[in-house]
């Protein structure tokens, strides 16, 4: 089995939609999806899911009307918006994974798959509990699929070659792998940054029979863009050098 996990493009977050530039990204990303997808979508073997909120939606929208689908809206799927108090500011409360690395990394726990969530901050946001009420939902779904988890590895009780698509976050397509892979996710939400409109593709590997995994063949893929000469967005990025005149917090 297949997993495509698509972010949004350029979003609009005033309006919980895209940018002039969102919507382009969207028209290209449909072009390479339909290419792709086609001839497993008229077999039945494309499923489309989508977060509730509107960017990733709006996203969704371009790729399913030349398709003539739907998807199902999954309220887990939407962005990952469970907040903490940041050490460095105490104004307001942060989403959970845009930290100063000279903070998250002075923390042995935050790197570690069984630990992360015992973090003073996280703890009292209740991160950790959100975290994994976002894996239980994608266990449930990819055992709607045929693959159910067990410990660290999934059982191929129905193994097939469908291909699911997932239009969602960045936050929360982090918390989906770092589950896959048994990792904190702060090292996903830190070390790796999903441009807008790209697409993450994940293949089952089925090694001894009735075992799968699930294994990374491309993370954050933008090349649809490329092709039309589009620029991908620097939305959910840092200033390369402190000097650059963009996002700096």
């Amino acid at each position: 089995m297949k997993v495509l996990i698509i972010r949004h493009g350029e979003p609009d977050y005033v309006n919980d939609s895209l940018t002039e530039k969102g919507w382009r990204e969207a028209e290209y990303l449909s072009e390479m999806l339909v290419t792709q997808l086609s001839e497993q979508v008229q077999s039945g073997h494309v499923h489309f899911y989508m977060s509730p909120y509107g960017r990733a939606q709006d996203t969704a929208s371009i790729t399913l009307l030349k398709m003539n689908r739907t998807a199902e809206v999954l309220p887990w799927l939407r962005e990952f918006d469970v907040f903490i108090w940041r050490p460095d500011d105490t104004t307001r409360k942060r989403i959970p994974w845009d930290w100063l690395p000279q903070d998250w990394t002075q923390d042995p726990r935050l790197y570690q798959a069984e630990h992360w969530a015992e973090n003073e901050l996280m703890a009292e946001g209740n991160v950790g509990e959100e975290y994994h009420k976002v894996a239980e939902q994608f266990d449930a779904l990819l055992a709607k699929h045929g693959y159910r988890r067990e410990g660290g590895i999934y059982r191929a009780e129905k193994p097939n070659h469908d291909t699911i698509v997932l239009f969602c976050h960045f936050g929360v397509e982090s918390v989906l792998l770092s589950h896959l892979w048994g990792v904190s996710p702060m090292t996903v939400w830190h070390g790796f940054c999903a441009q807008p409109s790209s697409v993450t593709t994940i293949v089952t590997e089925e090694r001894r029979e009735g075992i799968a995994s699930f294994r990374m063949l491309a993370f954050g893929d933008t090349s649809h863009l490329y092709v039309h000469g589009e620029t991908p967005s620097f939305a959910a990025r840092f200033c390369e050098c402190c000097g650059d005149d963009m996002r700096h917090d």
